[in-house]
């Protein structure tokens, strides 16, 4: 590369071009116009909203979020303000944000999920769907879309169908195996992925012999789940050719960079923004001297580069 020539940040993800890979993940960044006034979201290649359900939800009571060691545990319950205000009173907002906004969707049933996106079909301002598949099913006794790849397979296909954009499917990693995940969103027509959600746990208090969150267990992230992230992206770009997006305790503009050598086009950046709001922004600062130092002509050139030889 030509020592004055700025490397190539740009990534394209799904028909979108980003101009940068960093992405700030649902649940953590609110509706996006929340943060308009922190940082500047010019220099962010995009944002998802929470997640947006059918009805709105008040979510968990609380205590529902505690720090952990390296991370946090989140029982929110995914409160929102339901699919019809969102489109009403959030939308307008966002449909001026100088980068994409992607749509985060959730329900209780594949009915659920599919009268979601077929409200946010006729909006303007949202690029693409993640499909957050790690929802208890009431119609098959609570267990969870993402757990089950057949379960997995019929939502997908579903949402699809309705589906007018990209459609993201967000996986959980309390799976045996993610690749087969994967395979069962990518053959349902799933145009990419994004992993991982958080790890179900829990946190005592030994003093009290009471569970420190309201809602008993919730969901674990943040840098201490980063390994088995990075790892699960890794399996889930072998065994799937759509584009990945990776996320996982990143923190770092290195976090995101070996995340995009594992084999994710573009990563989510979740946890971090609690502790400095600012991450976001801070991290995609990084990629240019990042690729500059290491002489990295297009940034896109980084995913699924992990270089398996021995020295």
């Amino acid at each position: 590369m030509i020592p004055s020539q700025k490397p190539d940040l740009r990534v394209r993800f799904c028909g979108i071009e980003l101009r940068n890979p960093i992405i700030a993940a649902s649940g953590t960044f609110g509706y996006g116009m929340e943060f308009e006034d922190i940082l500047a979201l010019d220099k962010i290649g995009a944002f998802v909203t929470k997640g947006l359900s059918k009805e709105p939800m008040p979510g968990n009571p609380p205590p529902r979020l505690i720090e952990t060691a390296a991370g946090m545990l989140n029982a929110i319950g995914l409160q929102n303000v339901g699919v019809q205000a969102f489109v009403e009173n959030k939308l307008p907002a966002i449909q001026r944000l100088p980068c994409p906004a992607i749509a985060n969707v959730f329900g209780s049933s594949i009915e659920d999920y599919c009268a979601v996106i077929h409200a946010l079909n006729a909006a303007e301002g949202i690029a693409a769907y993640e499909l957050n598949a790690s929802c208890p099913n009431t119609h098959s006794g609570g267990m969870v879309f993402g757990t089950d790849a057949t379960t997995l397979y019929e939502l997908v296909l579903r949402a699809k169908s309705v589906a007018r954009r990209p459609l993201i499917v967000k996986l959980s990693p309390n799976v045996t195996s993610i690749a087969i995940m994967a395979r069962a969103a990518a053959e349902a027509g799933a145009d990419a992925i994004s992993l991982i959600n958080t790890f179900l746990g829990i946190s005592i208090d030994a003093n009290t012999r009471r569970p420190r969150l309201a809602n008993v267990t919730g969901g674990l992230s943040g840098p201490a789940i980063k390994p088995m992230a990075l790892r699960m992206v890794y399996q889930a770009a072998r065994a799937v050719s759509i584009p990945i997006l990776g996320m996982g305790g990143i923190t770092t503009t290195e976090d995101a960079i070996e995340f995009m050598l594992a084999g994710a086009t573009a990563v989510q950046v979740g946890t971090a923004s609690y502790a400095d709001p600012r991450a976001v922004e801070r991290i995609a600062n990084g990629l240019q001297p990042w690729c500059s130092r290491h002489h990295i002509e297009k940034i896109s050139s980084l995913t699924r580069g992990l270089n398996m030889n021995a020295e």
